[in-house]
């Protein structure tokens, strides 16, 4: 059933498994996904596929978002296909794992460009149009242990990206909620397949989450039925957040 009918979804760092995971998700339920990639063009057009299999049309954005002009663009190429972006997700975030005596200042510029910046620009790139037609879904992908003031001793600019990043989310959604806007963040944990290795304590019982449950939080905040859900942090980490 297509519940998000006629709206066009688009999704950053669509290659990844969680990236694919969330555009899957949501091509059982949108119009028109946008799938953006930056180097996998053979997993973006797989993903495609399999959309399309679904009877959603989508399409595969390549843009470099490691500067300003790579959201400008990316905007531009869905502008073109289908005017609007109704339902934004900012997945896209590499990520680094090293010491912090090791990490470089061109490091945490990278990684605040990435996870920060980018979601910045793509925001305030989709909110005229969002404001005119009083809807929008916006959606950023953050971290479990975000908005934690603890010590990080391995992915210590990581945090801080997606600290800002969650800091960004309250702010828009506080000043956009009058325009049927809602602006939240999902915050996986461990996931299978997935990063931060040196999180993980091998003697806990906590089981590994999956991208699906994460997709389906997504799911649920672009959806209509979560339309008086805004600035809030969604923690899909089972026990690991404890």
């Amino acid at each position: 059933m297509k519940i998000y009918k006629g709206k066009v979804a688009l999704v950053t760092g669509g290659t990844g498994s969680l990236g694919r995971a969330i555009a899957l998700k949501l091509a059982e339920r949108a119009g028109r996904i946008g799938v953006h990639y930056f180097q996998d063009r053979k997993e973006a057009l797989a993903i495609i596929k399999k959309i399309e299999e679904l009877g959603t049309e989508a399409s595969a954005l390549k843009a470099d978002l490691t500067s300003p002009a790579g959201a400008k663009k990316l905007m531009r190429m869905v502008e073109e296909k289908w005017g609007r972006v109704d339902i934004l997700v900012n997945n896209y975030g590499p990520f680094l794992e090293q010491t912090w005596e090791k990490t470089s200042a061109e490091d945490w510029l990278y990684l605040f460009q990435t996870n920060v910046l980018a979601s910045f620009e793509l925001i305030k790139a989709v909110v005229p149009g969002m404001k005119v037609r009083r809807w929008g879904r916006i959606i950023n992908i953050g971290f479990h242990r975000a908005g934690q003031m603890v010590a990080f001793p391995y992915i210590m600019p990581y945090a801080a990206a997606k600290t800002s990043l969650l800091i960004l989310t309250r702010t828009a959604a506080l000043t956009l909620s009058r325009y049927g806007i809602t602006v939240n963040m999902v915050s996986p944990g461990l996931i299978e397949g997935g990063r931060l290795p040196r999180l993980v304590d091998s003697s806990s019982s906590a089981p590994m989450g999956k991208a699906e449950d994460v997709a389906e939080a997504v799911s649920f905040l672009a959806s209509e039925e979560a339309s008086a859900i805004s600035g809030t942090n969604l923690i899909v980490a089972g026990t690991w957040k404890l």
